[in-house]
């Protein structure tokens, strides 16, 4: 990586496959553009909280099914015009955490708001919520309930 690389700010967004975190990542390329900032793509991943050793096959890895997803995503919404910075990776832990972490060195991150939780969204709180209310750069919330135009 080249010094210029190194200091060029980064766009963080969530990515779960979710339309609201296809038009995060959409809102994630016109601020990078206009920042003149790279995208670093992320999901999150963590081991089934409860799974049977019987049932799994061994050579399967959650890490590589998110990879997949990432990159399908990243695909459809780009399409044959994906910006030249982009990062993609699938991280281990919570959501929450992950992008909070990844947001002290960001310029911003966008996440997807899926908009649902009604009152238990308000008890358990939410990837988005969270995520505004302790990361340590601005914070993008997408709601992606209208068509989009470019």
């Amino acid at each position: 990586m080249t010094e210029s690389q190194a200091k060029r700010p980064r766009v963080v967004v969530g990515v779960d496959g979710s339309e609201p975190s296809k038009s995060a990542l959409r809102w994630a390329q016109r601020i990078a553009v206009c920042e003149r900032a790279a995208i670093d793509v992320i999901g999150a991943w963590s081991w089934p909280g409860v799974f049977g050793l019987a049932g799994m096959p061994l050579d399967w890895s959650p890490m590589d099914d998110i990879e997949k997803d990432l990159t399908a995503t990243v695909d459809e919404v780009f399409g044959t015009e994906r910006p030249v910075d982009v990062t993609v990776r699938a991280v281990r832990g919570g959501a929450a955490h992950v992008l909070v972490e990844a947001s002290r060195d960001a310029l911003m991150v966008i996440v997807g708001s899926r908009g649902v939780g009604g009152f238990m969204g308000l008890l358990l709180g939410s990837v988005s919520g969270h995520v505004a209310e302790h990361a340590v750069c601005p914070v993008l919330v997408v709601h992606g309930t209208k068509e989009e135009t470019s």
